[in-house]
């Protein structure tokens, strides 16, 4: 199926799972929309924590996609959106058209699935993919860099990696760092304040083996995260691990 096909299927409701290991080797993006009034600060924000809020296009006045795949309509061809007053998850819901306003801008921001399938293809195993599942993701105690009103703590996604791999998952993430590159973390969870590896706070729970260790990259549902925590009005996210779907290759992204 080519990214195009999936947002298809996405926008008549045909599609309505994590778009985890979905056309494999294309662009995967984070959602962010937000009021106008808070477009500036949120910007100065992103770029002084780029590694965790990586932005790749932004969209004013229209909400389809000129840069990542023209034309797409990114109101509905994300399987899941959140929908965050006053920084709580009022409802979700498969498209966002009718809370949409000219004077809202829409963010598109990296993710960690874009460098799935190169790691996967170097024999780096991502069980979240082999089972189906969405990846693990956790609140941290890792400050961001506050900017105007912004502030919040990053969330991190984590994938367990066999031990004689790990370094190998740091070089080959490292080459794309416009979505999120090289781990922020490895192999203990406490030090960045995740008290239960098995409970995660978005996505699912993946067992990790006994020569496996765990190993932490900065996740997009940050944003989110950052929300939730200002309490901010009104904003709009993907929902997390329900990404948009690029028509651009990973490999476009690898320097």
């Amino acid at each position: 199926m080519t990214p195009k096909d999936l947002r298809k299927r996405i926008a008549k409701n045909e599609f309505t799972q994590t778009t985890a290991g979905m056309c494999k080797g294309y662009l995967q993006t984070n959602m962010l929309l937000l009021p106008k009034e808070y477009a500036d600060s949120f910007e100065k924000f992103a770029k002084a924590n780029a590694k965790a809020i990586p932005i790749l296009e932004i969209l004013r006045e229209s909400p389809y996609s000129k840069v990542l795949a023209k034309g797409a309509n990114v109101l509905k061809e994300i399987p899941s959106y959140n929908i965050l007053k006053e920084g709580a998850l009022v409802e979700t819901s498969n498209n966002i058209e009718k809370y949409y306003a000219k004077d809202m801008v829409i963010y598109l921001i990296g993710c960690s699935f874009t460098f799935e399938t190169p790691l996967m293809k170097e024999g780096i195993s991502l069980r979240h993919i082999e089972e189906g599942l969405n990846v693990s993701m956790y609140k941290s105690n890792i400050k961001l860099k506050p900017v105007d009103n912004f502030h919040g703590s990053m969330v991190v996604s984590m994938r367990p990696i066999v031990k004689d791999k790990v370094a190998d998952a740091c070089v080959i993430s490292s080459h794309y760092p416009s979505v999120h590159g090289s781990p922020i973390h490895i192999g203990y969870p406490s030090m960045i304040g995740i008290k239960d590896i098995s409970r995660p706070d978005y996505g699912d729970t993946v067992l990790i083996k006994k020569d496996e260790i765990p190993v932490f990259w900065p996740c997009g549902v940050t944003c989110e995260n950052v929300i939730k925590e200002m309490k901010l009005p009104f904003a709009i996210t993907h929902s997390p691990g329900y990404m948009f779907v690029s028509d651009k290759k990973d490999s476009e992204y690898y320097v």
